[in-house]
Parts: C-alpha cells; structure tokens; sequence
C-alpha cells in the first residue's frame, strides 16, 4: 500500500475530500479540513480559477493535492466521480444548478458513494430569489444586518476585508457541517447535502446581538452601543505616532485599571452614564495621542486593562505572545497563520505547500485507486 504524501497527524488523518476548485470561502474551508489532516484533493480546471493569484503563493492551497480535470470534456464528470466514489465528502462552490449541469451533482455522485458528504457553498444559498444572482462577500453581508452594524455613525459602514462573510459566516459554516454530516454518515451509513449559505452564517453569528435588540440593549443604528465603538471604553484611539491602540475594558475591575494607567483621573461614575460618553472619549483620545504606540504599549504591558496595540498583518508574527505560541509560521518561505486550534493527541502542522495545479495527478490516481484519472494510469507500462 502507498502512502499518500500530505496525509499526516491531525484528527482528520485518514478522511478523504474532494474539492472542486473555485474562489474565496470553498478554498478555504478545504484548507481548514487539509490543516486538520485530511487528504484534501483539488480538483483543478485547465485554466485555473478566475481571480487567483500566483499558486505558488496561494496558501489556502497548502497541505492538499492536485489534479486537474476538464469536467466538459466528454470523460471529466467520469473522473470527478472516480474520485467521489472513494471520499467522504466534496466540496464544491458553483452557483446552484451548476455541478448538476455539469454531471457531478449529488445524484450522481450519491449513485456512486451513498455515504458521501456533499458540501456546497455559496454566497445566497440553493433556493430563494437572488439564489441564482452573482455576489461577493460585501454584498452578502449587507442584507443581513451585520455590515451595518460595523463603523462609524457619521460615515458610510467599515468593510471588513472578505473575512466576516466568506471566511466567518462561509468557510468556518461548511466545515462545521461537513463534519457533523460526517459524523451522522458514519453512524448511519447515509451521506446528505450541506447547503452552507453566507448570508445564513453571517446572520447566524449575529444570534446574541438580536437578543440584545430584543431585551432593548442593543439600538439598532451604528456606534451606539457597548460592543460596536460607541462605548469610549472599547474602540480604538490614534496615538502620537498615527498608530492606534485598541481598548477592551468592560468589566469594572479593568475599567478602573485602564483608567489609572492612562491617567485620566476619577472617571468611575462615567462608566454607566451614556450622556457623559462623549467627554470620557474626547479625554481619553487626547491622552493616547500624547504618547507612541510602543510607548502605550509598554505602559499597558503585563496588566489587565484590556489595551492591546494595532497591528499590521506583517507585523503581527512579531508579537512577543503570538511568536511564544507560533501562532504563525513560515513554510517555503511563506509566513502564514499556523494551523488552528491546536490538538494534544493529534498535533497539526503544515506539511507541504500550496498545491500546484495537476501536479499530483499520477500520486493521486495511484493511492485513490482512480485509474482513468491520469492518462498514463489507463496504458501503464
């Protein structure tokens, strides 16, 4: 028997997935099933993807396998389900309609693996009225509430990159079901359809805010409220040096703690009265800006004030705890977020790097046992 070459520790060692290839959340989750050591293979489109970037430094492709099939020539939908008949799940992100057009729906692939965990993830879902619309992550987020809630009341809503829609309310929701699709198929030998919608997950993480709203906690409107920059005690403020520091300190022990450390004087009773916010936040942003980030930064070190610096995503890796753990690291020269969360009995780790389109495609025809997949492996000498 020949052992596959990414398949490592983790707890997925010995999960198989096939991942249709597309863009944003698909990848992703893909990686996150790859980093908890499955052996995730890509399934490449002559051409690559549209929107990517140079494979070699695309790493939500590290720890998989690649193949790449032509799912409209006349025998590509065949080695897809290959591939399909020996995996507990599959991945695919096409608008719906799609990979049943293509013949690597789920029914033909149920016909072939009746365990089979189909996975699909897209941005408005397999059903409703803009099911069929295209869309990126901003524009899913919008009709759900939570792009409103983020940024300044004065000026239009903040975008947060790409991660609370395609990576949160996408990516991290496939995977949490898959596996527990899994989970079911092996206890009752069924597999199912995940329909993982970003507008659903993106909402779902919003499930506290909408009980605040309810309990009359939360004001539906932008940075009015504890946990959204209304409140001067949990935001950011620019320092001296055009940095910024974020503050955290809800709680009255940190509360008061942040206070005599930035050395604002008795502001206690300012804590629970709104009408006195505004002169608290003006006070405590003329004392940020009187000194460096590194400056506050030290000041606020080894205390429980709740007061962390921004960061910049290079910067980041350097941060004296963040590097204590590891929580980045460098493979090929890549440094990149290690894989998480972390596991005592079956560590993970990144094993190999982003996978070049194809460049598995004889590997992996030999250890799925998918002899159509590479034209080598139908004549072999």
């Amino acid at each position: 028997m020949t052992t596959a070459r990414t398949p490592g520790h983790g707890p997925l060692s010995g999960v198989r997935v096939v991942e249709l290839a597309g863009i944003g959340p698909g990848p992703f989750a893909a990686m996150l099933l790859a980093d908890l050591g499955a052996d995730v293979v890509r399934v490449d489109r002559p051409g690559g993807p549209g929107l990517a970037i140079d494979p070699a430094y695309d790493v939500t492709n590290r720890n998989k396998r690649s193949v790449v099939v032509d799912l409209k020539a006349p025998d590509g939908p065949e080695q897809v389900l290959g591939l399909a008949a020996r995996a507990d799940i599959l991945v695919e992100g096409y608008r719906p309609g799609v990979a049943e057009r293509l013949g690597v729906g789920p029914g033909p692939c149920h016909a072939r693996n009746p365990r089979l965990v189909y996975g699909r993830m897209t941005g408005w879902g397999q059903d409703g009225p803009l099911a069929q619309r295209a869309g990126h992550d901003i524009a899913y987020i919008a009709p759900t509430g939570t792009l409103g809630m983020i940024g300044r009341p004065d000026e239009p809503p903040a975008v947060p990159a790409n991660l609370l829609g395609d990576y949160a309310g996408g990516s991290l929701y496939l995977v949490v079901g898959v596996l527990a699709a899994l989970h079911h198929a092996r206890a009752s030998g069924t597999g199912q359809v995940v329909d993982a919608a970003i507008v659903d997950g993106t909402a779902h993480l919003s499930t506290m805010i909408h009980g605040m709203l309810a309990a009359g906690g939360w004001q539906d409107r932008r940075g009015a409220n504890l946990l959204d920059g209304g409140c001067p005690y949990y935001g950011t403020y620019e320092t001296a040096d055009g940095r910024y520091m974020a503050v955290g300190a809800l709680e009255p022990q940190f509360y008061a703690e942040f206070l005599a450390l930035l050395g604002v004087g008795d502001r206690a009773a300012a804590r629970k009265d709104v009408t006195r916010w505004g002169e608290l936040r003006e006070e405590v942003a003329a004392r940020f800006k009187s000194r460096t980030r590194d400056e506050w930064t030290a000041v606020f070190d080894g205390t429980d004030a709740c007061v962390a610096p921004v960061l910049s995503l290079r910067e980041a890796s350097h941060h004296p705890h963040l590097a204590a753990r590891g929580t980045f690291t460098d493979h090929g020269g890549i440094t990149q977020p290690a894989p998480a969360p972390r596991f005592s009995a079956t560590p993970t780790s990144v094993r190999t790097g982003p996978a070049r389109p194809g460049a598995d495609t004889a590997d992996v025809a030999r250890d799925w046992d998918v002899p159509g997949l590479f034209p080598s492996s139908r004549n072999p000498q």
